[in-house]
């Protein structure tokens, strides 16, 4: 639990292997899920809430002032919509895990960190934050 504590902890900072980086992200972003695993989740959806930090690579920048330059926070929200196209996921650890990798596949990400909250479960909100790194850097 502590390696996972400080690689979170790197990724907060914004740095990856010591050298500071540039960071995109989305918070609060709340879309209704087909998530659970328990017999009153089937069927229905849940309000649940994203939070997608991504860690740019270095010289990653906009040199001519054109989004496509870039890793936006439009691809992030893509992400998590076409992690949610594919229907009922049963825990948050798989739809944070995949999540990650949707991310990862865009090659100027080094680094990623997710965070899925359910807000209809327990207390005001349940869930789970992962941090993924590129394991091909």
């Amino acid at each position: 639990m502590s390696e996972k504590r400080s690689i979170g902890d790197k990724a907060r900072a914004g740095h990856h292997d010591g050298i500071a980086c540039d960071r995109i992200f989305i918070r609060g972003l709340v879309l209704p899920v087909a998530i659970g695993v328990y017999d009153e989740e089937q069927g229905v959806t849940q309000k649940v809430s994203f939070t997608v930090e991504a860690d740019v690579a270095t010289g990653v920048s906009p040199k001519g002032d054109a989004i496509a330059e870039v890793p936006s926070y439009d691809d992030l929200v893509g992400a998590v919509k076409a992690v949610l196209a594919h229907g009922h996921i049963n825990l948050v650890e798989t739809l944070a895990e995949r999540i990650a990798q949707r991310c990862l596949a865009d090659k100027r990400i080094v680094s990623v960190l997710v965070r899925v909250e359910k807000l209809e479960r327990g207390p005001a909100s349940v869930g789970v934050e992962i941090v993924r790194p590129r394991r091909d850097a």
